[in-house]
């Protein structure tokens, strides 16, 4: 690596992460406004009526950049505009599809699959992406205080078969550097715990995230470090995404991406086909290809599973076979994600 490469990795953007994310696009009429949205009267431009009061607009600044200014059907915003589209009714959706509450075994815990755990090490996401299929979660019970924090880690620690722990939330990376620090070294203590996953969005919506401090504490963990970051099309990734993966890649972490298959914003070969290839020329690996979850409020976004065995069939056709995401579906009291085709 060229000496002014090593420099643009070790050097902080002089943006601080926090205020990005104290200064996020929250009015659904500011984010109109910065990308020059005229009112069209369709059911995509129109707000929805319900939606906003249990689930609000969440934008950060560098992630609406990217965003094709006077494009209602841009595949950034469509992710995050609150669509009327919320508020058709479909008995098939449900806020809990996932069943989540009844592997809620401790604050903070979700116990799903064998040798496995999941954290939720912080109640908020930098971006509310309309399809989430946490939209309804507790965060309220699920938010622990260090000691209840110490209870739950204890948990883990009495059962043997569990050797993986994942931090998801939420973003756990929207975390401070105390805490993310503390829980790390309280995990990585655990004698049965071999790897340390984390699943966020931060490196993508808000990629000043990536801190030299945040990597000094990644780089001191001695468990096998997995992070799996969230991204759903290449327009999503410019320079400061590209440099932030540059920076947890020198941590040793393993890099990986998972993405929401997603009608009308990546349910396509030539964009999941051009996404993989954007993603390895960072060194990351497509992961998973997610059917959606039957979220309520989510119905606009669902692919079903034969179009989804067919999109892959395609993408399989096109790229080798490591650039090719595992098509998956979660499937609640399934021992592992669900893979089609």
């Amino acid at each position: 690596m060229s000496n002014a490469a090593l420099s643009v990795i070790t050097s902080d953007s002089p943006e601080k992460w926090q205020e990005i994310l104290a200064d996020l696009i929250t009015d659904p009429k500011e984010l109109t406004e910065i990308l020059q949205l005229e009112s069209t009267g369709s059911v995509n431009s129109r707000l929805a009526r319900s939606g906003l009061s249990e689930f609000s607009l969440k934008v950060p600044r560098p992630f609406a950049q990217r965003m094709q200014p006077g494009n209602w059907s841009d595949p950034l915003l469509r992710q995050v505009w609150p669509s009327q589209l919320e508020d058709e009714v479909d008995c098939s959706l449900s806020e809990d599809p996932l069943q989540e509450r009844s592997f809620n075994q401790a604050t903070g815990l979700l116990h799903k699959y064998q040798g496995r755990v999941l954290l939720t090490a912080a109640p908020h996401c930098a971006v509310h992406c309309r399809y989430c299929f946490r939209r309804h979660f507790d965060y309220a019970a699920n938010t622990p205080g260090k000691q209840q924090w110490r209870e739950t880690l204890s948990q883990i620690s009495r059962d043997s078969s569990i050797s993986e722990v994942i931090l998801s939330g939420g973003d756990p990376l929207a975390a401070g550097d105390n805490l993310i620090q503390w829980l790390l070294t309280q995990i990585d203590s655990l004698k049965q715990v071999t790897t340390i996953r984390i699943h966020t969005r931060l490196p993508v919506v808000i990629p000043q995230r990536i801190t030299n401090s945040l990597c000094q504490t990644l780089s001191s963990v001695d468990s096998k470090l997995v992070i799996v970051i969230h991204c759903n099309h290449s327009q999503e990734i410019d320079s400061s995404v590209q440099l932030a993966m540059q920076k947890l890649r020198s941590t040793g972490a393993t890099l990986m991406n998972q993405t929401v298959l997603l009608r009308g914003i990546n349910n396509d070969a030539e964009t999941l086909v051009s996404l993989s290839h954007k993603l390895f020329d960072m060194d990351v690996l497509p992961y998973y290809l997610h059917v959606p979850d039957r979220v309520t409020g989510t119905g606009h976004f669902l692919v079903d599973d034969q179009e989804g065995l067919k999109l892959i069939a395609k993408i399989r056709s096109i790229l080798p076979g490591y650039l090719v995401p595992q098509l998956v579906r979660e499937d609640p009291g399934s021992n592992s994600k669900t893979r089609l085709g």
